[in-house]
C-alpha cells in the first residue's frame, strides 16, 4: 500500500538548484543527517498486538486535556506504513532515523516478560532501515509511561526507575545486535515538570513536590539504563540522553532578572546536567526548592554515582530561547511560557518568574520566537560547561500552518528559512569549537502534537490524516538538497 504521492520525487526544486558559490562551507566529515519521531505521535495501532494504554492514551481520553479531543489511536499509522515511510526516508537521503519505543507495546504492564509481537514491530522497522542504509537511533522513553506504572505512583516513585532498567534490558536483548545508537530518555524536563507540575502533559498532575521527585527518579532511571546498556550491548554501541536544554536569557541587566535566569536555569537545565554530567545536584536548586522536598532523603548515597555514568553523546533539543524576568521588570506571563496554558507552574520554587517573547522576530504557529542565535549560544554554553562532550542536535524544527495547494504541493518557505538559520547556527558553533556530530530534524512527518492534538504541523512531510497520504513539503526537498551537498545550498537570487 503506497502512502506517498507518486510524483513526489525528492529532487532539488528550481529554488534550490545551485547558483554558483561552490565554496560553501561543508559540515564536518561524518556529520549525521537525520529526522526524528516519537512512538505515540506516529505509530497508531494503540490497542493492537498486545499493546496496553500508556499515560498518553489515558490523558488524551480525558475531556479537555487535548485539543479537539484528539488521540494517538491512529496518528500517522506508522505501525502499518513503516515500509513506505522508510522508503520515503531513503528518497529523502536521510542517514539516520531517530525513533522511540512504546514501552507499553513491548512490556504492557511495565513489568515482567516482553510481548514478542511488540518487539517484532521494532525488529522489522530496524531491519527495514538497515536495508535502506539508514542508521537506526532508538530512544527508550519519549513520555509514554505504561498506565499501570502510573497507577502505582509513576515517576515520583523510586520503583519506576527500577522498572525502567528492566525494560532497557529487554530492548538491549531484542535490538542490541542491530542498533548501535541508543538514547535513554527524551526531554525528562517535560516528563517531570509538564507531567507532574503544570499538568499540561500526561499524566496531568499538578503537584510541585511530585515533579521534583519525578525529576530525580528520571535521572536515576537514566543512570540505571546506562548501566544495563553498557553491560548488554557491544562495546562499540553509543549511549546518550536527550535534554531540551533551555537557552535562558534575562530580560534586562538587572540583578533581579539575573536571579530569575539563574532560577530557571537551575530547574530547567542543571537539575539534569548537574547529576548526569557532574555527579551532583546544584546547591542553589536545593535551596530554592527545600520547602518542597527534602533532598537529603530523596537522594540516596548510591544514586549520584549511578546517575553520572558516562554517556558517549549528549542530545540537545532546541526550538526557541527562554527569556525571563521578575514580574516587576515587565508584564510577561508567570503561567504560560510556551509549554501550554495552565494555572499551575512547571517551575517549582520559581513560580513568580515571568516569561517573555523576543521582540522583532518572526514567530511559529506555536507562537515561539524564531531565534537561531539561541541554538548557537546553547551549543557553545554546553561546550564551555562540559568540555570534550560530543553533542548532537536531536530535535530542531518549527510548526507552521501548512496546506496542500491545488497543484498538490506544500510550500513552506518559513520552515526552510527556520532550518537554514538554525543549520547555519550549528555550522558557526562547530567553527567556534563545539563538537556537534549530527542534526535530526523535527519532525519527519506531521503527527500528534501532544496536548495540541493534530492542530500543529511540525513535519517535513505533510500527512493527510483522513487518507494517510504523505506529501513531502518544499522543506523536505530543501533538506534533501542539504544532505546531498553536505552543506547549505546558496540562497536563491531573488532577481534571477
Amino acid at each position: 500500500m503506497t502512502a506517498v504521492r507518486p510524483d513526489a520525487t525528492l529532487t532539488p526544486t528550481a529554488a534550490t538548484v545551485p547558483h554558483g558559490e561552490p565554496g560553501a562551507p561543508l559540515f564536518p566529515a561524518g556529520f549525521v543527517w537525520g529526522a526524528a519521531t516519537a512512538a505515540y505521535q506516529v505509530e497508531g495501532a494503540a490497542a493492537e498486538d498486545g499493546r496496553t494504554p500508556s499515560i498518553w492514551d489515558t490523558f488524551s481520553r480525558t475531556p479537555g486535556k487535548v485539543r479537539n479531543g484528539d488521540t494517538g489511536d491512529i496518528a500517522a499509522d506508522h505501525y502499518h506504513r513503516y515500509g513506505d515511510d522508510v522508503a520515503l526516508m531513503k528518497r529523502l537521503g536521510l542517514k539516520a532515523y531517530r525513533f522511540s519505543v512504546s514501552w507499553s507495546r513491548v512490556q504492557p504492564t511495565g513489568r515482567g516478560p516482553a510481548v514478542e509481537r511488540g518487539l517484532d514491530f521494532y525488529r522489522k522497522l530496524v531491519d527495514e532501515l538497515l536495508t535502506a542504509g539508514i542508521t537506526p537511533v532508538a530512544t527508550l522513553y519519549h513520555w509514554d509511561l505504561p498506565q499501570e506504572l502510573e497507577d502505582a505512583g509513576g515517576w515520583p516513585e523510586r520503583a519506576t526507575a527500577e522498572r525502567f532498567a528492566d525494560y532497557a534490558a529487554i530492548m538491549a536483548g531484542a535490538l542490541g545486535d542491530r542498533v548501535g545508537m541508543w538514547t535513554t530518555l527524551n526531554e525528562p524536563w517535560c516528563s517531570a515538570f509538564l507531567g507532574y507540575g503544570s499538568g499540561v502533559h500526561a499524566p496531568g498532575r499538578t503537584e510541585p513536590a511530585a515533579a521534583l521527585r519525578a525529576a530525580h527518579h528520571l535521572n536515576l532511571a537514566h543512570g540505571r539504563a546506562v548501566e544495563v546498556l553498557r553491560d548488554r550491548l557491544p562495546a562499540a554501541a553509543q549511549i546518550s540522553v536527550t535534554l531540551n536544554l533551555h537557552q535562558v536569557r534575562p530580560l534586562t541587566t538587572s540583578a533581579e532578572d539575573a536571579d530569575a535566569a539563574r532560577r530557571i536555569d537551575a530547574v530547567g537545565n542543571r537539575v539534569f546536567t548537574g547529576p548526569m554530567l557532574r555527579g551532583e545536584y546544584p546547591e542553589d536548586l536545593i535551596a530554592d526548592t527545600a520547602h518542597l522536598v527534602d533532598w537529603s532523603t530523596l537522594v540516596r548515597d548510591s544514586d549520584l554515582p549511578v546517575i553520572s555514568r558516562p554517556v558517549d553523546v549528549l542530545g540537545v533539543n532546541y526550538y526557541t530561547p527562554t527569556i525571563v524576568s521578575t514580574p516587576a521588570s515587565g508584564a510577561g506571563d508567570t503561567r504560560n511560557d510556551g509549554h501550554g496554558n495552565s494555572d499551575h507552574s512547571p517551575w517549582p520554587g520559581s513560580e513568580h518568574v515571568a516569561f517573555h517573547l523576543a521582540e522583532g522576530r518572526p514567530r511559529t504557529a506555536m507562537n515561539w520566537s524564531v531565534d537561531p542565535d539561541g541554538l548557537y549560544d546553547l551549543l557553545l554554553d554546553v561546550t564551555r560547561d562540559h568540555p570534550g562532550l560530543p553533542l548532537m542536535v536531536t530535535e530542531n524544527g518549527a510548526a507552521f500552518d501548512d496546506y496542500v495547494t491545488p497543484e498538490g504541493t506544500v510550500e513552506d518557505p518559513e520552515r526552510i528559512a527556520y532550518l537554514r538559520g538554525h543549520l547555519d547556527a550549528v555550522q558557526r558553533a562547530v567553527a567556534d569549537g563545539a563538537d556537534v556530530r549530527g542534526y535530526f530534524l523535527w519532525s519527519l512527518m506531521d503527527n500528534f502534537e501532544w496536548a495540541y492534538g493534530y492542530s500543529k504541523r511540525f513535519g517535513a512531510v505533510y500527512v493527510d490524516y483522513a487518507s494517510q497520504l504523505r506529501t513531502p513539503k518544499a522543506s523536505a526537498h530543501w533538506y534533501a538538497d542539504v544532505i546531498r551537498r553536505h552543506a547549505l545550498p546558496p540562497v536563491p537570487d531573488a532577481h534571477a
